[in-house]
Order: C-alpha cells, then sequence, then structure tokens
C-alpha cells in the first residue's frame, strides 16, 4: 500500500514537472543567437580609411610646445605632467609610442587598414606609429579579451549597436534593414589595461586605469562617398575633468594608395 501512494503522487505531480520542463525547453528554443559580427555588421568597415584633419590642425599636424593643453580638461596633476614633457627622456626610455596608444593613436594624421581577422575580430592596421588594434565582439559583458593588457592599444571590446535594439543584449533582427540600402547601427568600443600614453603628442597623459569608449559612425554623402566618424571619450578622472572628449573623420578609399608604415617619434 505504501509503494502505491507513492505511485500515485508521482503520477498526480507528473503533469506538472512535465509542462514545467517543456515551458523551460521552450523559453530556451525562444532565446535568439546572435550572429556573428561580421555577418552583423550594418556596413562595410574592411578597406582603406585617410584622416581628414579638419579642425585642430595646429595640435595634429605639428607637435604643439611643451606645456600646452589648450581644449583639454585637464587636472592639476595633468598640467604638471605636460609641463615636465621630456621626449628625449622618452625615447631613451624605449616609449616614443606613448602618444600612439589607444588613447591619442586616432587624432594622428594618417590611414586606417579595417580588415576582419575572423569572424569575431576586427583587426585596424594604422601607418603612422605601425600600431595595430584588435577589436574583439565578446557580446555583453563577456568580458571578451585579446591578451593585449599592458600593451599601447590594450583591451578592445566591441559591439555593434542598432537603433531600437537593446544596449545590452542581442542583435536587430535582420528584417529591421531599410530595403535599399544598408542598416544604419553603430560600433562601439571599449579598450582598458593600456599602459600610460598621451592623447596628445606634447606629453598631455592619461594613465593605466583610464577607460577609452569610441562611437564608430558610417556615413555617406550625395556621391556615394563614405565617411567614418570616431568619437572618443577618455575617462580619466585623475587626468581629466570632466571626461576628454574628440571627434575625428575619415575617408574611404578605393585601394591603399598613400600607405605609408612609419615608426614612432616622440618629438
Amino acid at each position: 500500500m505504501r509503494h502505491r501512494s507513492m505511485i500515485a503522487c508521482l503520477i498526480l505531480a507528473a503533469p506538472g514537472v512535465f509542462q514545467a520542463l517543456h515551458g523551460q525547453q521552450q523559453a530556451g528554443a525562444q532565446q535568439p543567437v546572435a550572429p556573428p559580427a561580421r555577418t552583423a555588421a550594418p556596413w562595410d568597415i574592411s578597406g582603406y580609411w585617410v584622416s581628414l584633419v579638419t579642425d585642430d590642425w595646429r595640435y595634429r599636424m605639428i607637435t604643439p610646445p611643451k606645456g600646452s593643453v589648450e581644449y583639454i580638461p585637464v587636472t592639476a596633476e595633468a598640467r604638471q605632467a605636460s609641463n615636465a614633457w621630456d621626449p628625449a627622456k622618452d625615447e631613451a626610455n624605449g616609449e616614443q609610442c606613448k602618444a600612439y596608444g589607444a588613447g591619442g593613436i586616432m587624432r594622428m594624421p594618417g590611414r586606417l587598414h579595417m580588415v576582419w581577422q575572423d569572424d569575431n575580430t576586427l583587426k585596424m592596421d594604422i601607418d603612422t606609429g605601425t600600431q595595430t588594434r584588435l577589436f574583439v565582439f565578446g557580446g555583453a559583458g563577456s568580458g571578451g579579451k585579446t591578451d593585449r593588457a599592458s600593451t599601447w592599444q590594450g583591451n578592445s571590446v566591441a559591439r555593434w549597436e542598432f537603433p531600437g535594439a537593446p544596449r545590452q543584449g542581442f542583435f536587430a533582427p535582420a528584417t529591421a534593414a531599410p530595403v535599399n540600402g544598408p542598416r544604419p547601427g553603430q560600433l562601439r568600443v571599449v579598450t582598458t589595461g593600456m599602459r600610460p600614453g598621451y592623447v596628445r603628442k606634447n606629453g598631455v597623459p592619461y594613465g593605466p586605469d583610464a577607460v577609452i569608449t569610441e562611437y564608430f559612425v558610417h556615413l555617406v554623402d550625395i556621391d556615394r562617398q563614405e565617411y567614418l566618424v570616431v568619437t572618443t571619450t577618455v575617462d580619466d578622472p585623475r587626468f581629466f575633468q570632466p571626461p576628454y572628449i574628440k571627434t575625428y573623420e575619415f575617408r574611404k578609399q578605393s585601394d591603399g594608395q598613400g600607405w605609408n608604415p612609419t615608426a614612432c617619434s616622440a618629438r
């Protein structure tokens, strides 16, 4: 009798158990799978891009004088460090690339070469200073790593962001694409784990705890010329209050004409 009672209880409970398991299976089946970053790209970021120095010419084309911090929200410590800048000392210490790290490289006049290293890694080669950045698409909160901590370019975690899509979550459905053109969207890159560097070549510093957030936006003019607009935020309260924000523009080239890798220079 005792065994019969136990069996009866299990039979009565079984529908609820099966229903719960079925519900979990359905919930799992409804989870969308994010496509590889290369497939999800709303526009073709690969190719060659040349920087357009449309503003801030004096501070980008020519190394500014020592102590010049105009238009940068520096702290007293950053100002002091800039006043102590010594390019000869940087060269002697093997740190002639301090202005070519992730916090300063995009302001350098030059060219970018973007290629997909694999489906979820975007590679950016920069001829100025002969630098390479890797943007790893690891998904929200995955902490994707490039194993480049304590290098000039650090660890860069990337994701595509689309209008109307959750900022933390899955990609927008492909059906959201316009009929006659690519989906609007932007590339967001967050970089940490860098060696200390300069946001401006004359020694305006950022530290190893800096967080650099970049937004890459694609624009096309009436002649179908493509542009890349990169807005960079350097968040480092030790040296900048508020964070330092700057926008840079690049024009897409049809080929690698003008590509000219050069070594870093501290001067």
